[in-house]
């Protein structure tokens, strides 16, 4: 008979008294400690431990973050469940909940499960302070690297609490001891507890768990069309010889082989404006393409590899289409492996596979939970129509919020949806990307496919744990014979017997560390302050606090608002209809990473903005922020610069570069001390957006349609003279006006006579 955890604060008889979870929190609660255990073993159980403990020590509230709102509604209502706190106390928050009412909320709450960024933002605009935050929990700690809200929230957070206490907790946190120690710094973290299913304390908890890998031949129809792929990437590495930049061994190059390339040459050219610089990165930019291509002809299937063609041609013949794509849509070789493409009638065996192995799963147990794991989201939308074709197999997609061109997201919400149809039987087949890897409470999951290996110790990891958390389950592994999959495969093994390996090593490390940290202790009554300490609180002056920066609420995103936060600024959030930053009333500046800036021009939205802030601000200002403007896109000097002389002298914008975000928040702040420091110069925001004229939603409207541009949406309307008539006229006609085509002229029919579906 199970024994239960007695706490005023846990609901009795609903937590499993079990021993080394309550060692995990004995070892959590000495010091802020990462925890990394196997997927199922309970480590939000652990959270709960070290969180009942910490608000009946020291009061206060406490903090549950997670990175998704699945895993957020999913952690709540564990916690409603289990924890003997009034409902209305256990707090959710989410980008669904305003601003205003989260404050409110923020006051009244004792624990708040939370994405970590809604607090990052909130923490920046001053909305809610962490002083009285007895304790955070950083779910999938392993994701607190570079500028991840979980790295500012944790600086805060330790920077301002009156008694600050942190948990991470993780199934991976990475194979090498940089990657580790990244983690453990960025939160602060003092001590590393493992458990491993080897761990006799664990080995009664532990189900059964096979794990097969299944090798698969590549059609003799699909390795001819690969071949087609490989005689246009050996044409482009004889052309990147010829530009000076041989590659030995192309057999064998990988993507991070050639993104190093890539940037290799991009940091050259900042050096040296050499015209063979460019060329060389817009053909290393077609390699990264065809290979792409040949990657998904290995690994996922063909109708996959339609859908990615289709989407490269789109691009080749868009307005915004860069050079690379546009070369490629024009080589023979890709002319006839689209042919091919469009008549082979073999598809990938591993298609095949699944469908064989999900049916005897489900014929054997009928009430099986299945999910097969994709790396693409073509490959889900394949697999997903495929499986809906057999009976009794109930599939149903599972991919990120994102939408791109054909390709529409789930929203947050949606997603839920899908966890509990899924959780019900409504769905027994879950075919997933990404999004579903992390931290899924699927208790019933009994088989996990990948349909293809991955490379990252950490996502294999993920994915493996979403089966055999309650009962016995398998793992399958489909690997292409011959190809990248098998790469993978090993790749991946091989980083996560080193990540155990490191993560012992690690926690032997720190423990060594703690013991002589408190000898040190000891011996030192009061320890003085370091110098650097010192350098910190100085480097901010306080004088900042009374300096106000609005800013757009989109920007907010941007690591720019974090930085000027630290800085001291003193920031309000707004809806700015012209510029991204206001500092005074004749100062607004419009800020742009050199990607940002050469899309905008690309997409016709650059003058507009511009021309909105230059009419609005008596002073205004554009930053441009990062390095490799005249490369990131391959668009020829001549244009950049007559772009920068256009709106430095037409339109008396004064144009300035930073390296950063760091950078930027820094040159913000001065001119910002300048006006109302300085000049004592008010605040204040003004101008509107300039209403399209009718003209211009009327050639807005026609270029809406694919392969229109503002060009021939003007030859459109001069022709017929209105939008009616263009919407109106038959493909005969249609064909007769300049620069429109016979694939044009049907797109238009198509989108004009189509019936809707919705």
């Amino acid at each position: 008979m199970a024994n239960y955890i007695e706490h005023p604060l846990i609901v009795p008889g609903t937590v499993e008294q079990r021993l080394y979870q309550l060692d995990l929190a004995g070892k959590a609660l000495s010091s802020p400690t990462l925890i990394v255990m196997p997927t199922g073993l309970g480590k939000t159980i652990v959270s709960l431990l070290v969180i009942a403990a910490r608000i009946e020590k020291v009061g206060g509230k406490a903090l549950v973050l997670s990175p998704t709102k699945p895993l957020v509604e999913q952690h709540a209502s564990f916690f409603k469940k289990v924890m003997n706190i009034p409902e209305n106390e256990i707090i959710t928050f989410t980008g669904s909940v305003s601003p205003e009412k989260r404050v409110e909320l923020w006051k009244k709450g004792k624990l708040i499960v939370s994405t970590p960024q809604v607090i990052e933002n909130d923490i920046i605009t001053k909305r809610i302070n962490l002083d009285d935050v007895c304790h955070i929990t950083f779910d999938e700690a392993h994701r607190a690297v570079g500028n991840y809200a979980y790295t500012y929230i944790a600086e805060k957070y330790f920077e301002n609490a009156k008694n600050p206490h942190c948990l991470g907790i993780t199934a991976s946190p990475g194979s090498t001891d940089e990657k580790i120690s990244e983690v453990c710094e960025a939160l602060h973290i003092k001590s590393v507890a493992i458990k491993t299913e080897s761990d006799s304390d664990v080995k009664p908890y532990i189900h059964k768990k096979e794990i097969e890998w299944i090798k698969i031949e590549l059609p003799r129809e699909m390795i001819e069309i690969k071949a087609l792929f490989e005689k246009v990437m050996e044409d482009r590495f004889t052309k990147l010889a010829d530009f000076g930049f041989p590659v030995h061994n192309t057999k064998f190059v990988t993507k991070k082989d050639l993104l190093g390339i890539q940037k290799k040459l991009q940091e050259e050219l900042r050096g040296l404006p050499d015209p063979s610089l460019y060329g060389a990165i817009s053909i290393v930019a077609e390699i990264m393409k065809v290979s792409h291509a040949i990657e998904i002809i290995e690994t996922q299937g063909m109708e996959s590899l339609r859908k990615y063609m289709e989407r490269l041609e789109h691009e080749a013949y868009s307005k915004s289409g860069s050079k690379a794509s546009k070369r490629l849509a024009e080589d023979l070789y890709i002319r006839q492996a689209i042919h091919r493409i469009k008549d082979c009638e073999s598809e990938h065996p591993k298609l095949e596979f699944v469908k064989n192995i999900v049916i005897n799963q489900i014929k054997d147990k009928t009430e099986s939970r299945v999910i097969v794991f994709t790396n693409y989201r073509d490959t889900a939308d394949m697999v997903t129509t495929f499986l809906k074709t057999v009976n009794d197999i109930k599939p149903i997609r599972f991919v990120g919020q994102s939408s791109k061109f054909k390709d529409k997201g789930l929203t947050q919400k949606q997603q839920v949806q899908i966890i509990e149809d899924f959780k019900k039987g409504i769905y027994n087949v879950l075919v997933a990307t990404s999004v579903a890897e992390e931290g899924l409470d699927i208790p019933s999951t009994d088989l996990v496919v990948f349909y293809e290996p991955i490379p990252s110790e950490i996502r294999s990891i993920q994915r493996k744990g979403r089966t055999a958390r309650k009962r016995a389950g398998r793992v399958v592994v489909l690997v292409t014979k011959g190809t990248r999959d098998e790469g993978y495969y090993w790749s991946s093994l091989f980083k996560e017997r080193q990540m155990l390996s490191n993560i012992k090593d690690f926690q032997e490390i720190m423990s060594a560390d703690s013991t002589l940290e408190e000898s040190a202790a000891q011996e030192t009554e009061k320890p003085q302050k370091q110098l650097t300490e010192y350098a910190e609180y100085n480097s901010i002056d306080k004088c900042n606090h009374n300096i106000n920066i609005f800013i757009d609420h989109r920007e907010i995103r941007s690591q720019v608002a974090r930085e000027l936060e630290k800085l001291g600024a003193n920031i309000t959030i707004k809806t700015l209809e012209v510029a991204d930053y206001v500092i005074s009333e004749r100062i607004a500046i419009e800020r742009k990473s050199v990607e940002d800036f050469v899309n905008s021009l690309l997409n016709n939205v650059l003058f507009e903005q511009i021309s909105n802030i230059s009419r609005s601000y008596e002073k205004p200002v554009l930053i441009i922020e990062g390095e490799g403007l005249f490369s990131v896109r391959q668009i020829s000097p001549s244009s950049i610069h007559g772009t920068l002389a256009s709106i430095g002298i037409d339109f008396g914008v004064s144009i300035f570069y930073t390296r950063d975000a760091q950078d930027s928040a820094a040159f913000i702040l001065t001119l910002a001390k300048r006006e109302q420091s300085n000049e004592q110069r008010e605040i204040k925001v003004h101008g509107k957006k300039a209403s399209k004229m009718l003209s211009e939603q009327q050639e807005y409207i026609i270029s809406a349609i694919k392969d229109i541009g503002p060009t021939a949406a003007r030859n459109l309307l001069k022709h017929f003279g209105s939008v009616e008539n263009v919407m109106k006229a038959e493909y005969g006609e249609l064909i007769k006006v300049r620069n429109i085509g016979p694939k044009t002229a049907s797109r238009i029919r198509e989108v004009v006579s189509s019936e809707y579906k919705g």
